[in-house]
């Protein structure tokens, strides 16, 4: 089947996910048969079309920043994780909540332009202890982004213990939920995952170079240092969007990469790069399905969900990597 119309299919499916996703709830179908029509514009419009767009958005971010990722170290273990960019956007988005800030800037409110801020000075801190004259091995650069995220986890862990009246506020945050989110939400979620996912869509080629090796890249006329530095941005500029909006949802940028690079039926990032973020759109939007339904009228975090997804499917990868 051509890559094109694997792609069609893909649209499609989201398409369908959305649609069916606004028709569900806690409540089930009900308000959409019942006989006060504003009821259910009111639930339709305004609770559960933002949500399942959000989710969408979201996810779709989380899709092209792992495929962003997996291309960029040529690992498919690697997810928007990996380098520290969600640790630090947690962290920013921690203190805007403690802080309680609540300004605009540019329609960013304070927790994503914190979220956003934290992420990029993290990325660039990673940068600098990786660095090894003016090269960054990518070996250091996970070593890094593993040894900076545990210590921002615990500076968030601290920060945590010593906001008490917060506490349960910044827990289900980092717990992952898109509970209550509205058209504002979306709003501040869109411009940024856009150019995030746009920028990393027009670094594919140079993305497909890499796969050769940095050698070979650079014999094809890329500058690896532009390119290693673009990707990071633009993956990281996508995630930092995707925690402000919905928290830590983890394993969403690992799984999607592999199911759109099966359904694109190809590795060109090109084409892989959109459907990954396709699949991470699908993915998320169902997976916050099952945490609206699976224990109603209660919610379950999605984060919840898509780490009892993700967790069995990475540790197959692992153990595939380490038996080939």
């Amino acid at each position: 089947m051509n890559s094109y119309v694997r792609l069609t299919l893909l649209v499609i499916s989201l398409g369908v996910a959305l649609g069916f996703s606004a028709c569900i709830g806690p409540d089930g179908w009900q308000p959409l048969w019942s006989g006060d029509s504003e009821t259910a514009r009111i639930i339709l419009w305004e609770i559960r079309i933002p949500r399942v767009v959000l989710a969408a958005c979201l996810g779709a971010a989380l899709g092209a920043a792992g495929a962003g990722y997996q291309g960029l170290f040529r690992n498919p273990l690697a997810d928007p994780f990996v380098i520290g960019a969600s640790s630090g956007a947690a962290l920013g988005a921690t203190i805007a909540i403690v802080m309680q800030w609540n300004f605009r800037f540019l329609a960013v409110d304070a927790t994503t332009l914190c979220a956003l801020i934290g992420s990029l000075v993290t990325v660039w801190v990673v940068f600098l202890l990786a660095r090894i004259g003016t090269q960054v091995p990518t070996v250091s650069l996970l070593l890094a982004g593993v040894a900076v995220s545990s210590f921002l986890g615990a500076v968030v862990s601290l920060i945590m213990f010593v906001n008490e009246q917060q506490l349960s506020m910044i827990f289900g945050w980092l717990m992952g939920s898109l509970s209550s989110r509205g058209w504002k939400d979306v709003h501040g979620a869109w411009p940024l995952v856009l150019v995030g996912i746009g920028g990393l869509f027009l670094m594919s080629r140079s993305l497909d170079a890499l796969v050769f090796g940095d050698e070979t890249a650079s014999s094809l006329g890329h500058d690896i240092r532009k390119v290693r530095g673009g990707v990071v941005f633009f993956a990281s500029l996508a995630t930092a969007a995707a925690v402000a909006g919905g928290g830590i949802i983890g394993f969403v940028g690992l799984i999607a990469p592999h199911i759109g690079r099966l359904c694109a039926g190809t590795a060109r990032h090109g084409l892989s790069l959109p459907a990954g973020a396709l699949a991470g759109a699908t993915l998320l939007v169902l997976s916050d399905d099952l945490a609206r339904t699976v224990v109603a009228p209660a919610e379950l975090p999605v984060g919840v969900i898509t780490a009892l997804l993700g967790a069995p499917f990475f540790l197959f990868l692992l153990r595939r990597r380490l038996t080939s």
